[in-house]
């Protein structure tokens, strides 16, 4: 029996020491790491993200590609930093100039401030995407419109369909931190 006892002693010493170092080394100990998870309690502000009235907006003609008809929405982490979003993808038959303006357009009355200029220009000299944050109270939101190449696709293993064919696949996003830190675009 004195073994035992011993035995356990020496287990909670040992383990006294471990969550000790990791607090002087700044490290979490797994039961904080388990329960500072960036995703819990977050899907009221995932539901404020889907109600955007910009992510169901289109330029005329645009389609839903095959795969993509439901908003995709939710709460990611990475590193221990939960990140919220609501996204749709689209294709457009036409000029990719006139998807930009049309979000710019519409961006602009809901309320979103341009966070930088356009993201310059493809190899066929067309806009690459535009970004715009919403600041609400001290937390900021960001909306990224940016255009879909076959190398983002194959990256989140979807497949495009024939629609990509007929025109520029975009995506438009809305984006932010679960601990409420400010949002910005991915670049």
């Amino acid at each position: 029996m004195a073994l035992r006892t011993g035995s356990g002693r020496c287990a909670a010493l040992l383990l006294t020491v471990a969550v000790a170092t990791g607090v002087l080394t700044g490290c979490q100990s797994i039961a904080d790491a388990a329960s500072t998870s960036g995703c819990d309690g977050t899907e009221s502000r995932v539901e404020k993200l889907e109600s955007y009235g910009v992510l169901g907006s289109q330029p005329e003609g645009t389609v839903v590609p095959k795969g993509f008809e439901k908003l995709e929405s939710g709460c990611w982490q990475d590193s221990g930093e939960g990140q919220l979003y609501a996204s749709r993808t689209y294709v457009f038959p036409g000029d990719k100039a006139e998807v930009t303006a049309h979000y710019r357009t519409v961006a602009e009355q809901e309320g979103w401030k341009p966070a930088r200029p356009s993201q310059g220009a493809s190899e066929e000299g067309q806009p690459a995407g535009l970004c715009f944050t919403l600041a609400e109270g001290d937390r900021a939101t960001a909306l990224d419109v940016y255009f879909l190449t076959k190398d983002i696709l194959e990256a989140e293993e979807r497949k495009p369909g024939p629609e990509f064919d007929s025109g520029s696949g975009y995506r438009v996003e809305i984006t932010a931190a679960a601990d409420g830190s400010p949002a910005d675009c991915s670049d």
